[in-house]
């Protein structure tokens, strides 16, 4: 690891304990609805941190700018070919919808169970056979109280655990062929791009985090599983029901319906900069829509297909062939055929996956995109 976890504390610091209260709300009755949003906008982007992130605020936002759409859906066994077809639409979206993939819905039922019977083990003994390994292991937002409110664990592809004597098995093997499809997509995505060759030349390979939460949120409630933010390539989602969801998307939340046991794939930030900018992106994970008068908890199961923390984040640019003619013809970049190749101007500079991965984590979804202080 390129420092310390005691390091990136200090460069980095979590603010902790209770936030003072938002400041009253401005009075609009003499601007249009229009102006109105676009006034709490900006004073909501010039918030400090601690109330920029408080729940109330982001879930006033994302009511403002709410958006429902319909994802591409591509079957896994035509990935490559529909992912190519489907390109345009994708990278307006930054998601789309897999289906007729490889795992039995069985298999994903059992994996659900396993996952509720681990968040339903006592703090304690979470904190003890899941330590914190940054990024792995226990993490829960509210320490004081036992309410199993705002509980993440975030795996390995192994699902490496202190306890023998849990029950992962099918946890184990849900997470492995989520990680194959993962891997086939961000090839195919590559491929479409015709960005493979450099992307294997480029990073220091790939890695991949399961990503298990539970919350318990109002019906009007967007916030499920969007409160952290881990950088990741691509990210999929199972569908264990048919129900919508939100998704913070660049354009802002969007409201999606998926089918039953498919697969919503999102385009992460590292897509983003790899694609140069012409990719759209899907910050966090989606965010689960409750049936009206159901509070009941909900569970969320994502694979993430990321990067080693030692990996070096920057556009892996293709080049552009222009023709040469007449007094172009002596160009010393000229080929045989009177071609020059070009390369493509960047959008965003080189960053430190893992500086990027440890601020962005810490931050939680924060109202600016955090890719912002790396575009030119």
């Amino acid at each position: 690891m390129a420092s310390s976890t005691q390091n990136h504390q200090q460069l980095f610091p979590t603010v902790n304990g209770t936030t003072s209260a938002p400041p009253p709300t401005p009075n609009f009755t003499s601007t249009s609805d229009s102006a109105a949003t676009d006034l709490l906008s900006r004073l909501l982007h010039r918030l400090p941190p601690t109330l920029s992130n408080n729940p109330l605020l982001l879930r006033r936002r994302s009511s403002l700018a709410t958006t429902t759409t319909s994802p591409s859906v591509i079957p896994f066994p035509d990935l490559n070919s529909s992912l190519s077809t489907a390109l345009p639409s994708v990278s307006e979206l930054g998601f789309f919808q897999l289906t007729n993939h490889s795992i039995p819905s069985e298999l994903a039922r059992a994996a659900e169970s396993d996952s509720l019977s681990l968040l339903n083990l006592p703090r304690h003994l979470k904190h003890q056979y899941f330590p914190r390994s940054w990024p792995l292991g226990f993490d829960d937002d509210d320490e004081e109280e036992d309410t199993g409110a705002g509980e993440s664990l975030f795996l390995d592809s192994s699902c490496s655990t202190d306890a023998s004597e849990l029950s992962m098995s099918s946890l184990r093997e849900f997470t492995r062929e989520m990680e194959k499809i993962g891997l086939a997509v961000v090839e195919a995505l590559l491929c479409a791009m015709g960005l493979q060759n450099q992307a294997r030349d480029d990073s220091a390979g790939f890695c991949s985090l399961m990503w298990v939460s539970n919350s318990s949120d109002s019906p009007d409630d967007k916030l499920i599983g969007s409160g952290k933010f881990y950088p990741y390539v691509v990210g999929l989602h199972y569908q264990f029901r048919s129900q919508s969801c939100s998704l913070l998307a660049d354009p802002g939340w969007v409201s999606v319906s998926s089918q039953m046991d498919s697969i919503l794939v999102t385009l992460g930030d590292i897509a983003q900069v790899w694609s140069n900018g012409k990719l759209r992106k899907v910050r966090g994970k989606p965010a689960l829509s409750m049936e009206e008068g159901n509070n009941s908890s909900s569970l969320s199961m994502s694979l993430l297909v990321t990067l080693p923390l030692e990996s070096t984040v920057s556009p892996l640019n293709s080049r552009m062939a222009i023709s040469n003619h007449g007094d172009n013809g002596d160009r010393e970049n000229s080929n045989q055929d009177g071609d020059c190749e070009i390369e493509e101007v960047n959008s965003f500079n080189s960053f430190s996956f893992e500086d990027y991965a440890w601020r962005v984590y810490h931050d939680r979804v924060p109202l600016k995109d955090p890719l912002d202080r790396y575009r030119i």
